[in-house]
C-alpha cells in the first residue's frame, strides 16, 4: 500500500510539497482548488513543481477541482465548471499524474426539482472527462459521494454509471460513505460490488452526521473490517489520508494505524 496525503490549497504548493515529504509519505494527492493551487497557477510553476516531487520521491495523484458546478442548470455556468475541468485534467497530465479523483456533478438549487435534467448533464460531463482522459491516457477515479449530493452515493449509482463508462474507476471514500448510512453496510457494499473497479482510496473517519475528515479512530468508521476486506479483494495500490487537522501528526497516527491493520 502507498499512503498519500493532501495539500491545503491556501497554502503554496511548494511548501506543502514539502511539509508532506517531511512527513514520510509516499505521494501528494495535489487539489487542484483555488486561491494556490489552481491549474493556471500549477502551469506556471510546472518544472518547479515537478522537480520537488522529484527531488522528494514523491509520486503524484491529482483531484480535480471540487467547488465547480458541472451539472448547473444556468449553461454559461455549467459550460464554464467543464472547461475549468479540462483545463485541470491537461495540468495534471503535465504535471505526470499517475491518476485523477473527480467528484460527482451535484445537485443543487433548482435541480433538486428537476433531477433526470440534472443527472442527463452530470453523464453529458463524464462523457466529455472520460473520452478526454482517453485521448490523454490518464485514468479517472470516480469518488463515491455523500448523500446530500443526489448523484454517485449508493452502489445502484455506480452501477449504472460504470456500465455507461467502462474505463471508470472508484475512488473509494469512507467518510462520504458512511454519512447518513440508515441501513448500514453502504462502505461494505461498494467494496462487494465493486471490488475490481477500486483504483484508489480516500480515508478519513466521521460519527455519521457530517464530512469530519478526522483522524482514523476518532470516529465510527469500521476501518478494521474494511481492511479485512480491502485484503481479500487484493488492493493494493495508493490511500489518502484526508485527516484534515491542524495537528498534521494526526496524519502520521492515522497512517501508522491503517498499517497495521492491513498488516494484521
Amino acid at each position: 500500500m502507498r499512503f498519500g496525503a493532501m495539500n491545503f490549497p491556501v497554502m503554496p504548493v511548494l511548501d506543502e510539497i514539502d511539509s508532506i515529504a517531511r512527513l514520510g509519505f509516499d505521494y501528494l494527492e495535489l487539489a487542484m482548488d483555488p486561491p494556490m493551487a489552481h491549474h493556471s497557477i500549477l502551469a506556471a510553476a510546472r518544472n518547479d513543481i515537478v522537480m520537488a516531487l522529484q527531488a522528494h520521491g514523491l509520486g503524484l495523484v491529482c483531484h480535480l477541482p471540487t467547488f465547480l458546478t458541472t451539472a448547473d442548470l444556468t449553461e454559461s455556468l455549467r459550460r464554464a465548471s467543464i472547461a475549468e475541468m479540462h483545463h485541470s485534467l491537461n495540468v495534471a497530465t503535465d504535471l505526470g499524474a499517475e491518476k485523477v479523483v473527480l467528484h460527482p456533478s451535484m445537485v443543487g438549487g433548482m435541480g433538486v426539482f428537476v433531477q433526470a435534467m440534472v443527472k442527463a448533464y452530470a453523464f453529458d460531463f463524464l462523457a466529455e472527462m472520460v473520452a478526454d482522459a482517453e485521448r490523454l491516457n490518464l485514468t479517472i477515479c470516480l469518488e463515491n459521494m455523500f448523500p446530500r449530493n443526489l448523484l454517485g452515493v449508493e452502489p445502484e449509482d455506480f452501477a449504472e454509471i460504470f456500465q455507461a463508462f467502462p474505463s471508470l474507476q472508484l475512488t473509494l471514500d469512507t467518510g462520504h460513505a458512511h454519512i447518513a448510512d440508515q441501513k448500514g453496510g453502504r462502505l461494505q457494499k461498494l467494496v462487494e460490488r465493486f471490488g475490481k473497479r477500486i483504483g484508489h482510496l480516500h480515508f478519513s473517519d466521521n460519527h455519521g452526521r457530517r464530512d469530519d475528515h478526522l483522524a482514523i479512530g476518532k470516529g465510527t468508521v469500521n476501518f478494521a473490517e474494511l481492511a479485512r476486506s480491502l485484503k481479500a479483494i487484493g488492493y493494493d495500490d495508493t490511500l489518502t489520508l484526508e485527516v484534515f487537522d491542524q495537528d498534521r501528526g494526526m496524519l502520521v497516527a492515522s497512517r501508522e494505524k491503517l498499517k497495521a491493520l492491513f498488516a494484521g
